[in-house]
């Protein structure tokens, strides 16, 4: 069933979680259970530039996924954490984290992929 826009909800969801980044950062801002600094997910995310970072972050605040408060401090202090839409989203991450986990020796040879910790009790 195709949704008010007429696309399924699949295309809907990739749409929102599109590119490289962005399912990393709701995984990283999920595992951490709180709020995250701009400082905290760039290193969480090694390799994002901050240009791409900041980028992903915006259309992710745009698109409801995280929310983002700025304490308008010198130097600058903003901190990031999911909303509740995000949550939800995150959950259907971990599938994918756990395929990734059984498969990995599979496609070690395609790419390099940094280990996604899955706290216990979760995706079991």
């Amino acid at each position: 069933m195709e949704g008010p826009v007429g696309r399924c909800g699949l295309e809907a969801t990739l749409d929102m979680i599109g590119g490289k980044w962005k399912p990393i950062i709701l995984w990283r801002l999920r595992l951490s259970d709180a709020t995250l600094r701009f400082g905290e997910l760039r290193r969480l995310a090694a390799g994002v530039s901050e240009k791409v970072l900041a980028q992903q972050l915006r259309e992710m605040a745009r698109d409801g996924l995280v929310s983002r408060r700025d304490f308008g401090e010198v130097p600058p202090r903003v901190e990031y954490a999911l909303t509740d839409l995000g949550v939800s989203l995150s959950e259907a991450l971990r599938p994918l984290c756990e395929w990734g986990r059984v498969h990995g020796e599979a496609m070690a040879g395609a790419f390099q992929a940094p280990t996604c910790e899955v706290r216990s009790g979760e995706g079991e």
